[in-house]
């Protein structure tokens, strides 16, 4: 699963590129104002495939002002307010007081299923998966994205999961395209085909983030809890390259292969990353639950970090290298998510909306439902959502801090985990009366290794988290 508190560099520069393409298509002012992005942008594709890709940018442009396309689909009537069902079968929501004046987001997490055919033992998925038979079926997850769009989403992470699991992609993926939302895809590689990525590729699929989690073909399977799973992801991304999409490799750095980042770079060159995300490790879910393992030494991020930055000037103009820093050795609190509620959503495979992926596990938050609230209101009024949008919500030493604006207090998620309160400064921060349980933790001694696994495979870098709930029997996968 993508954890979403480190994507926010690849969304930010896709998206930002989308809009700018569409604006200079469009003979506006706006791509000449404003600076490139960071992401690689989308092939254009032949015939009809580019006349797509030109409405979508345009529908992107079109989308900005918050609530323009809401406001037509509802025949005059914004989403969220009073009035029965919505035009997709969902109940329509009565704001809560006045309407909020918020930022519209632009981004979409949509974990499509907790069903996976890997073990990582730093899966940030919440330690209780939803059952295949909770997942939300096809026509709710369409009618999501549908919201997602009129509410000025431009761009979706499709996760899980392993969201090749639903038999149902090609049409998440379509609804997404017609959308006018660009769709990446967050995979392992695991039940990748030709056949499979041409539908998708067909069906509007924009670019491909793959996982990897060593060069070492052995040490990958190991710390996968899959046999031949690496070269699964070696044959997947031969197959995103042929297929002439953008490749992203994503690699969760921790003790078991922090050592081989120089390795696992090369490998993603080799491969033909567009991008290649070093993401330390965020403690959430089952990572939180094996952190004595995955834990590095601070001498082996300082021999990574070097290295990363050698290799940042060997690649400079070909690669975009990008190094998530691990919060618990900077002593600084990352702005999780861009900020509660500011530019993204998460939902989850039962349809449970958050403003960040662990945002469940928070006491009282009562996270809102898509079966129950069309996400208008989920975004503008949904007390899970304006619980810690901003400022106004913190405590000193946040709320006296002159980075308040920056870093929003950090996470609220580790905060609670730390702390057992969800107000308080995220311990990562330095500033924070709490840090000391992040050092602490740092500098503890690591977990013995695991034993051997019983059935004669390799031990797992980490216990592993259980396999995901079984396919259901019905046909959807």
């Amino acid at each position: 699963m993508c954890c979403g508190r480190c994507w926010t560099p690849w969304t930010e520069g896709t998206a930002r590129d989308r809009r700018l393409a569409a604006a200079a298509a469009r003979g506006d002012g706006a791509a000449r104002r404003s600076g490139t992005g960071r992401g690689p942008a989308a092939p254009a594709r032949a015939g009809g495939g580019a006349a797509r890709q030109r409405r979508r940018g345009a529908a992107a442009v079109r989308r900005r002002p918050y609530g323009r396309r809401a406001g037509r689909r509802a025949g005059g009537q914004a989403p969220g307010r009073a009035g029965g069902r919505g035009r997709n079968g969902f109940p329509q929501s009565a704001p809560a007081g006045g309407p909020a004046e918020v930022t519209a987001p632009w981004a979409l997490l949509a974990e499509l299923t907790h069903a996976c055919p890997l073990h990582c033992g730093y899966c940030s998925n919440p330690l209780e998966l939803t059952r295949r038979s909770r997942e939300l079926d096809t026509a709710a997850w369409q009618s999501v994205l549908r919201q997602a769009a009129a509410l000025g989403v431009v761009q979706t992470h499709l996760s899980g999961g392993e969201p090749l699991l639903r038999r149902d992609l090609e049409q998440i993926v379509a609804t997404a395209e017609h959308e006018g939302i660009y769709t990446q895809l967050v995979t392992s590689g695991t039940g990748l085909t030709e056949p499979r990525l041409a539908a998708l590729a067909d069906a509007g699929l924009r670019s491909v983030q793959l996982s990897v989690q060593h060069a070492a073909p052995q040490a990958s399977d190991r710390i996968a809890g899959r046999r031949g799973s690496f070269a699964e992801k070696t044959r997947a991304a031969r197959l995103v390259r042929a297929a002439g999409l953008p490749l992203g490799v994503n690699v969760v750095l921790h003790r078991g292969n922090l050592d081989a980042v120089g390795d696992l770079v090369r490998l993603a060159v080799d491969w033909g990353a567009d991008r290649i995300e070093l993401a330390n490790a965020q403690y959430y879910g089952w990572a939180l639950h094996n952190r004595r393992a995955l834990l590095p030494t601070r001498a082996q991020l300082e021999r990574a970090r070097a290295e990363v930055a050698a290799l940042r000037t060997e690649l400079a103009g070909r690669t975009d290298l990008i190094w998530v820093l691990p919060d618990y050795f900077t002593g600084e609190a990352k702005p999780c998510m861009g900020g509660w509620g500011a530019v993204s959503l998460t939902v989850t495979p039962d349809g449970t909306a958050l403003p960040c992926p662990a945002a469940a596990t928070l006491p009282g938050l009562t996270p809102p439902n898509v079966r129950d609230h069309d996400l208008n209101w989920i975004w503008q009024h949904s007390p899970a959502f304006t619980r810690y949008r901003g400022t106004a919500w913190m405590p000193d030493p946040c709320r006296s801090c002159d980075l308040r604006e920056q870093d929003f207090g950090g996470c609220r998620c580790q905060a609670y985990a730390l702390t057992g309160d969800a107000s308080r400064t995220d311990p990562a921060c330095h500033r924070s009366p709490d840090h000391h349980l992040v050092a602490e933790a740092a500098t503890a001694p690591p977990a013995p290794s695991p034993p051997p696994d019983p059935r004669g495979h390799a031990a797992p870098a980490a216990p592993r988290r259980p396999p995901g709930p079984p396919p259901r029997r019905d046909g959807c996968r």
